[in-house]
């Protein structure tokens, strides 16, 4: 029963589509050229109270596509060796990375009762950009992403908390945030997952969604 009750909370939350809070490591800023060198997705799910929870995460090295640019100062700033021997043993191609990861969302997404997923990151238009070029050079046939909808927590997280960025929004959240962990994607993505949930659940402790939700069965009533 608690889990119907869920499921029905998260369905209706955000009209029907189910956050996943994705990140990308990458060579570069230009989407159709640079390289996708890591990507993890968080899912997320609710309990019977209305609280976003993070569920499971999904994490993959990736190997540059043919032809793919990859500046030096990316991997500076990532701290990614593209040659290390066990980096190279685990990294995938673009399409089954992407396989791998969509595979479990749409599960997910048809878990809890959601007709679709919407993108949730920290500059969310960056990792949307590059998300939607992998998926096109792949020619994934079904992406279960909405195509240009997002949630981004760096806005959301200036409008609550005053700060843009990750680090110091987290902590301002009360997260635990270690700096010398950042930009892998896997850190950058749970702790975004977090971040998230934390802003969410706090509008709704404050009784905003329910008071936003009562005013349209109000409206829809007249």
């Amino acid at each position: 029963m608690s889990e119907a009750i869920a499921r029905e909370l998260m369905a209706q939350r955000f009209r029907s589509y189910l956050p996943v809070v994705i990140d990308l490591e990458t060579g570069g800023f230009n989407a159709q050229s640079d390289a996708v060198l890591e990507i993890a997705a968080v899912t997320l799910t609710m309990d019977p109270e209305g609280n976003l929870l993070p569920d499971a995460t999904y994490a993959y090295h990736i190997q540059p596509f043919e032809g793919a640019n990859v500046e030096q100062s990316a991997l500076d700033f990532t701290g990614i060796n593209l040659d290390d021997p066990l980096r190279r043993q685990v990294a995938l191609s673009e399409s089954e990375a992407l396989g791998e990861l969509f595979r479990p969302i749409r599960k997910s997404i048809k878990a809890h009762g959601c007709s679709r997923a919407i993108l949730v990151g920290h500059n969310a238009a960056f990792d949307q950009g590059f998300l939607n070029a992998a998926a096109n050079r792949c020619n994934v046939k079904r992406n279960p992403f909405h195509p240009f909808s997002s949630f981004d927590t760096a806005t959301l997280a200036g409008l609550v908390y005053g700060q843009t960025v990750l680090a110091r929004a987290c902590r301002a959240a009360g997260i635990e945030f270690d700096n010398k962990a950042a930009h892998s994607a896997r850190y950058d993505t749970e702790r975004t997952a977090e971040l998230f949930c934390a802003m969410v659940n706090r509008y709704k402790d404050l009784g905003g969604w329910r008071l936003a939700q009562r005013e349209q069965d109000l409206d829809e009533s007249e």
